[in-house]
């Protein structure tokens, strides 16, 4: 082949990934852009220079000396700093989600990849992380979502709470769903957690509309269901939706609170327990002895 045949056939397949993928070959760069012309990435969040470091438009330095780590995580999140009572109320939140001891599932997949893999503590708590979804911690940003359709729909058509309570559970009846934010596996009566949290926020002049629906929640489950608690996920969905987050945080802040927790539990199985030492029971149920390359008939 020619260098002339050479060049036209790098020229076409370099065309063909920038069509295809939309970035230089050579550069990985988009296509078309190069590194003067590039697009920045936009942010509201951190304003970080050389002589300078803002969050939200506060001095870093500034938020070291006189903020709290809860503070920071309220401003990350929001738009400004908390008051005294909301600072309260998301310590509260942060603790009563910490750390449910080592059956969770959380902390039980960090403890075991801890067990397995003592090169690399990220691995651990990565995998503590990685469970954490709808089924477990997940509710409250899915509860979230549920008061503040229901709070919508009471506005807009000027119906009560204790109305539009019905109207979701008895949906969920008839499509036999499961409604996020109430039940617990182990606080089957009442999840102490949640009273803790509303006392607070009514102490602080912080219970609205939000905690008031999850009650009216609570009471048409109990009258057209059974009695189902709510759990801290629903405390916390109706806390976090007063303070005026949207529902992804219910989730985010669930992830924090745990990350705390997994990394003692990670921490202990390194310092107390010997390496690969969870050992399932595990009973086979499989198919029975066979020949190799036999079939059943």
């Amino acid at each position: 082949m020619s260098c002339a045949e050479r060049s036209i056939g790098s020229l076409q397949i370099t065309m063909a990934l920038r069509c295809r993928y939309g970035y230089n070959a050579g550069t990985r760069m988009p296509a078309g852009d190069n590194p003067s012309t590039m697009q920045p990435w936009q942010t509201a969040i951190v304003d970080a220079g050389p002589a300078h470091l803002r969050v939200r438009g506060y001095d870093a330095l500034e938020l070291m000396q006189h903020a709290t780590f809860t503070d920071m995580i309220f401003l990350l999140h929001h738009t400004r700093l908390p008051t005294d009572g909301e600072r309260r109320l998301i310590d509260a939140i942060l603790i009563g989600g910490a750390d449910h001891g080592p059956g969770a599932p959380s902390c039980a997949a960090a403890r075991l990849a801890a067990s397995g893999n003592r090169q690399s503590l990220s691995a651990a708590v990565a995998a503590g992380v990685l469970t954490i979804g709808d089924e477990h911690g997940g509710a409250g940003s899915a509860c979230m979502e549920l008061i503040a359709e229901g709070l919508e729909r009471s506005r807009e058509r000027g119906t009560s709470f204790a109305a539009e309570a019905a109207r979701i559970v008895d949906a969920a009846r008839a499509n036999n769903t499961r409604l996020p934010g109430f039940g617990h596996r182990v606080h089957s009566v009442i999840d102490p957690r949640v009273d803790v949290l509303f006392d607070l926020a009514r102490a602080n002049n912080l219970a609205g509309d939000g905690i008031a629906f999850a009650r009216a929640l609570e009471a048409a489950i109990a009258e057209r269901i059974k009695r189902i608690p709510l759990n801290i996920d629903g405390g916390l969905a109706a806390i976090l939706h007063d303070l005026g987050f949207p529902p992804m945080f219910g989730k985010l802040v669930f992830i924090i609170s745990r990350v705390a927790g997994i990394s003692a539990e990670v921490l202990e199985e390194y310092t107390r327990e010997k390496p690969m030492r969870i050992k399932f029971p595990v009973e086979y149920d499989g198919a029975p002895p066979r020949e190799n390359g036999s079939e059943e008939s």
